[in-house]
């Protein structure tokens, strides 16, 4: 039964129990009280720990949740995932890794014609999910986004902020991710099935190039001065700081974004590049060897039986099973500087080169604390309740498309900045 009286929810949360979930849950209950005839449910493989979730989440927040909607469904049981598509308006995602749970969830979906969010940070199974079911979900006028967490609305929609603000012709970005601890607490800071995804994500890697060709046949112009990357390590006068190259989803989402406005709303497509601050040089050493170290062993069955079995040695400590404590995510704040470069003047055709150097530049920043879990659940939710919302404001009638591609005319930014996920202009 999907509710009382019968009707369709508005949102369910796949996968509440677990760890992304539970603070999903928690976020959903929250703003939908804000927002107000919000019809929300939970849903998952076991129906006694649902309910026990949410008798435990009543005591938490003082919320009466036990009359929340419970369903039973299974990513092995096809018809019940159908069944769970079929009573609510939209699904928020939470079972990870996507690349082994996921496409069964989008699958049904599209077929129940019901929306469908998550917090999916894998390239290979994003962009497989534009290329299988883009126009099956335009048929059906429903929306599927993935990256609606800290992957990676921060860079998307902050380099759509940056462009809106900009007043001219972007040519490219720089985005520089930071963090900080508040007060010093010690302990994991990355939940398991995160480091699981990464893992798996590293030894597809090869993927995404086939996948590519036949998602995107044809290339984007190349837009001139040609962006170059930084050496992989650099000291960026941006943030004063060590960088990398930031290894997460954002320059791929962030350049299908781009594909999207320059494919359907002949804008100019900006060049971007992702990178990652660190405090001090030895730590950025220390990142290159532990990286390095993953990297090698997520090339073989065995190396990832051990980067899977392990993962507090080889991630020193960073990496368990239970996730960062409370206290500790909670003293975790994040920015991403988003750089852009271009020209004052704007010129009439996307395709249309400038005859002198860029002679414009502009910084946003984007804040927030606790972005695994706590940043990255109000964006998720933020993100559903804004296709529930807002539907008119996105682009054709339905479709899989990143979040900045999805949510560019929306009021997600606007509602973000109300609820501790700021976009500014810092300086330009």
């Amino acid at each position: 039964m999907a509710s009382g009286d019968g009707t369709k929810l508005d949102a369910v949360v796949f996968g509440a129990t677990g760890f992304t979930g539970k603070y999903t849950v928690i976020e959903l209950a929250k703003l939908a009280k804000e927002k107000g005839n919000i019809k929300w449910g939970v849903a998952g493989r076991n129906k006694e720990k649902l309910e026990k979730l949410l008798a435990d989440l009543s005591e938490k927040t003082g919320a009466d949740l036990k009359k929340i909607p419970v369903l039973v469904a299974d990513v092995s049981d096809e018809a019940s995932l159908k069944e769970m598509a079929a009573s609510t308006l939209l699904v928020i995602n939470c079972v990870g890794p996507y690349r082994f749970y996921g496409e069964a969830v989008v699958k049904a979906c599209v077929a129940e014609g019901c929306h469908h969010v998550d917090v999916s940070g894998e390239p290979q199974y994003m962009e497989r999910m534009q290329l299988n079911y883009h126009d099956a979900a335009k048929e059906k006028g429903v929306y599927v986004v993935s990256a609606c967490g800290f992957d990676s609305i921060p860079a998307d929609l902050g380099t759509v902020f940056l462009t809106k603000n900009f007043q001219g012709d972007v040519n490219s970005v720089e985005t520089y991710l930071e963090w900080r601890m508040k007060k010093n607490v010690s302990g994991p800071s990355i939940h398991f099935g995160t480091f699981e995804s990464a893992v798996f994500g590293l030894a597809n890697a090869r993927e995404l190039r086939p996948l590519r060709e036949k998602l995107f046949p044809k290339r984007l112009p190349q837009m001139l001065p040609k962006q170059k990357p930084r050496w992989l390590v650099h000291k960026s006068s941006v943030v004063g700081k060590w960088c990398l190259p930031f290894p997460g989803s954002d320059r791929s989402v962030v350049m299908r974004s781009q594909r999207h406005f320059f494919e359907q709303d002949k804008q100019r497509p900006v060049q971007a590049q992702a990178y990652v601050a660190f405090h001090s040089l030895l730590a950025v050493v220390g990142v290159v060897l532990v990286g390095g170290v993953i990297g090698v062993l997520s090339r073989s069955n065995l190396g990832r039986k051990l980067l899977l079995k392990y993962p507090g040695f080889f991630t020193g400590g960073m990496v368990s099973h239970e996730g960062p404590s409370e206290e500790l995510m909670e003293n975790t704040e994040f920015s991403l500087m988003v750089r852009g470069e271009g020209w004052q003047e704007k010129l009439a055709e996307p395709t249309d080169q400038h005859s002198e150097p860029p002679n414009k530049t502009m910084t946003v920043k984007v804040k927030g604390t606790n972005p695994g879990y706590g940043a990255t659940c109000t964006m998720l939710v933020m993100s559903a309740l804004t296709i529930l919302k807002e539907a008119d404001k996105m682009p054709g009638r339905g479709g899989v498309y990143p979040p900045g591609a999805a949510f560019a005319n929306t009021s997600l930014v606007e509602e973000l900045d109300k609820h501790g996920v700021t976009f500014q202009v810092s300086a330009s």
